[in-house]
């Protein structure tokens, strides 16, 4: 089997997915802008060879090098990134190469707010209302259906950049100021708890793995306010979770890959938000890890080479992240954190820039059977100097 990683050295730890990959005789083939010799030495060992490309955007580029390792390893059976931004890069390679998987086609159904809106309503699930907005006298028109306050997110974007949130027609006038680049797409605000459903499907479409986060608050609030984030993994998933999470991922026609779905919950009423189909970002692929006692880069691994699941897992833990920032002073340390909490932080780790306004700048995991000890250890990880 040969399978084009894009960009495989970011993020550092998805390095692991090609490791995995070698291990079950996959052959790796490498496309990135980064120089070879700064990868660590497991990736270069788990690629069988890797093409340098001056510009990831210029597809051009891209399809050279995929021409290139089609001339010199026969046909390419997949294409992978596991990373939002290469997504639709992606599906393009798998339709002018005629590749396994999600094709241009159908992308936008995971890459476009305003088409999730209409494939969680087939599923069942409810949504915010919503709808692609151009104007502030479009926005106006929205806000006098359903009133303030409001979000206006891009209908194709990543985490919550370039997101904001309105009250007053004052605010809302100050989005528009400048025009849009992208397509806009404006959704009454939901008051709420955010959770995830998150999993990972064989080559039929069944989910052989399956978890759910609970959120501190949403990423919107955790990069425009400059909040730290913590959340945890639940051991036993609320049934009307996993009943909508099973019928969106089966809307959505989830193969072969990892989704990482996310909801508000109300006070009485479970809502739809987004659906990403890849692992979810940060740290979030180590904790489905430490959660399970499991190697989940490995059994994707099993999945594209066997189409095999081929370990059990059972939710032994709760496992949280938890974020702290540069911008903010803390009570303590990072060596009275370890010495206090040795044996239940299982990793730390310092945090790329890129990720930093949602995530933080350092990382924790820690792991335990309840989630108030989680949620104690957060507050003590997280206390900031008063004045």
């Amino acid at each position: 089997m040969n399978l084009i990683f894009l960009s495989p050295h970011f993020p550092p730890n998805f390095y692991l997915f090609c490791e995995k990959l070698k291990q079950n005789n996959v052959c790796v083939l490498g496309i990135a802008e980064a120089q070879y010799d700064h990868f660590r030495p497991e990736l270069k060992h788990a690629l069988t060879e890797y093409y340098r490309v001056n510009d990831m955007q210029n597809y051009d580029q891209l399809l050279r090098a995929c021409g290139y390792f089609t001339h010199w390893y026969g046909k390419i059976d997949r294409v992978e990134s596991h990373n939002e931004f290469w997504l639709e890069t992606e599906a393009k390679l798998r339709t002018d190469f005629n590749i396994h998987g999600i094709k241009a086609d159908t992308i936008a159904n995971i890459t476009r707010k305003s088409k999730m809106k209409i494939l969680f309503q087939e599923a069942g699930v409810a949504v915010a209302q919503g709808q692609l907005v151009k104007t502030v006298e479009n926005a106006k028109q929205f806000v006098k259906n359903y009133g303030y306050p409001v979000v206006l997110k891009p209908d194709r974007g990543v985490g919550a950049a370039a997101t904001w949130k309105a009250h007053h027609d004052s605010e809302l006038e100050a989005i528009f100021t400048k025009p849009f680049e992208v397509d806009y797409i404006i959704e009454k605000f939901i008051q709420g708890t955010l959770l995830s459903f998150d999993g990972l499907t064989d080559a039929n479409g069944n989910i052989v793995f399956f978890t759910s986060h609970v959120f501190s608050q949403g990423i919107m609030e955790t990069v425009n306010e400059d909040r730290d984030i913590f959340y945890y993994s639940l051991r036993d998933i609320p049934e009307d979770l996993e009943k909508a999470g099973r019928n969106i991922v089966k809307t959505f026609n989830v193969r072969e890959k990892f989704f990482h779905i996310e909801f508000f919950r109300t006070t009485n009423k479970l809502i739809g938000l987004e659906v990403n189909i890849r692992p979810p970002g940060g740290l979030t692929m180590d904790m489905f890890n430490y959660a399970n006692d499991i190697d989940l880069y490995r059994e994707w691994a099993n999945i594209v080479a066997f189409n095999e699941f081929q370990t059990s897992y059972s939710r032994p833990w709760h496992c949280a992240y938890i974020g702290r920032k540069q911008t903010k002073t803390y009570v303590h340390s990072h060596e009275e954190i370890m010495n206090t909490f040795k044996n239940t932080i299982v990793h730390y780790e310092p945090i790329q820039s890129i990720f930093s306004p949602a995530i933080g700048n350092f990382g924790y995991i820690a792991r335990a059977k309840t989630i108030k000890e989680l949620s104690d250890i957060s507050h003590t990880i997280q206390e900031t100097k008063k004045g």
